[in-house]
């Protein structure tokens, strides 16, 4: 008789947290939304700087700074 009621506590667990999960379901997704715009403005970011450093490179590599003041 325990090993039944253990059996049946432990369904009644698996039960509660799918119905938990299925419950949560459009927080979850609403998560998902939320993270994938925040993930897709700091890759822009990120893209938008690497730009600028890539700029900056090729322009000092282009125009070397004038050194002549210091002679």
């Amino acid at each position: 008789m325990k090993a039944f009621l253990i059996g049946l506590l432990a369904l009644a667990a698996i039960a509660f947290f799918g119905l938990l999960t299925f419950l949560l379901w459009p927080v979850f997704f609403v998560l998902a939304i939320i993270f994938r715009v925040i993930l897709g403005i700091v890759f822009l970011l990120f893209a938008v700087w690497l730009l600028g450093k890539f700029i900056l490179f090729i322009w000092e590599k282009l125009n070397p700074p004038d050194d002549s003041f210091q002679k």
